[in-house]
């Protein structure tokens, strides 16, 4: 009998220890994580808002942040602000899995003044998400007081949607332009340019080619030096003559 108490004490101590009605310590985070952190936004910045939403791919929404939140480290100039605007408090799942925190949900609460809004490419730009009147217009609603709109990839088909390109020429992502044209066969859209600036508005190819348009608003507000600075810092060879790209004047 001695020999069978043993296993059972055992056995009783694994099922203390696995007991369902005990504390995880792992609610405690998601209760803690209920509470937001907004940003600290400091002053006499530019306001940079990116929209994010399911589906945002990485690199339209991660090169143009990168470019242009490591303008803090330039001295000197207008630095920009940067942080990202959802439709939700939740976290959002990009197209490669990547779990990103919105810091500002635009269906509620206050936002700040956005001087620059950049809207990323996203998984359904071409069909649900132009459907979303919530959001077409809230882009509408940000326009009317930014200095720049920009898109990258199929950022475009937003713009697009909200009327925002109706009398600007533009560009989006290169095997897509057929299907804008076809879409929106009122508007001048080009092929042979990795970006267009037309007036408010900035429109890319997207991919890699994020950073150069990033760069090149970059260059804008600050000239040649800075930008060239900070393309160094990420290791991009800058030169503005070499990128092809359409500036209507």
């Amino acid at each position: 009998m001695k020999h069978a108490i043993l296993p059972l004490t055992i056995l009783f101590l694994l099922l203390g220890c696995n007991d369902s009605t005990k504390e995880n310590p792992l609610d405690n985070d998601r209760d803690e994580s209920k509470t937001k952190e907004f940003p600290k936004l400091e002053p006499n910045r530019y306001n940079v808002a990116f929209l994010i939403m399911d589906g945002v791919y990485n690199t339209e929404l991660t090169a143009p942040f990168d470019i242009f939140q490591h303008t803090v480290f330039r001295d000197s100039i207008k630095a920009m602000n940067v942080f990202t605007v959802a439709n939700t408090d939740e976290p959002i799942t990009s197209f490669e899995g990547m779990r990103i925190l919105p810091d500002f949900n635009y269906v509620k609460g206050s936002l700040p003044k956005i001087d620059i809004l950049v809207v990323p490419s996203a998984q359904h730009h071409l069909d649900t998400d132009l459907e979303d009147d919530v959001m077409l217009g809230f882009v509408r609603k940000v326009d009317k007081e930014a200095q720049y709109i920009t898109s990258h990839c199929d950022g475009a088909f937003v713009l697009a949607k909200a009327g925002l390109l109706d009398d600007v020429v533009s560009t989006t992502f290169p095997s897509d332009i057929d299907k804008m044209r076809d879409m929106f066969p009122k508007l001048d859209i080009r092929k042979d340019a990795l970006f267009v600036h037309d007036g408010k508005y900035i429109t890319s190819a997207g991919g890699a080619k994020s950073f150069e348009a990033a760069l090149y608003l970059s260059e804008h507000l600050y000239g040649k030096d800075i930008a060239k600075s900070l393309a160094k810092g990420l290791v991009i060879d800058w030169d503005l003559g070499q990128v092809p790209h359409l500036i209507i004047e």
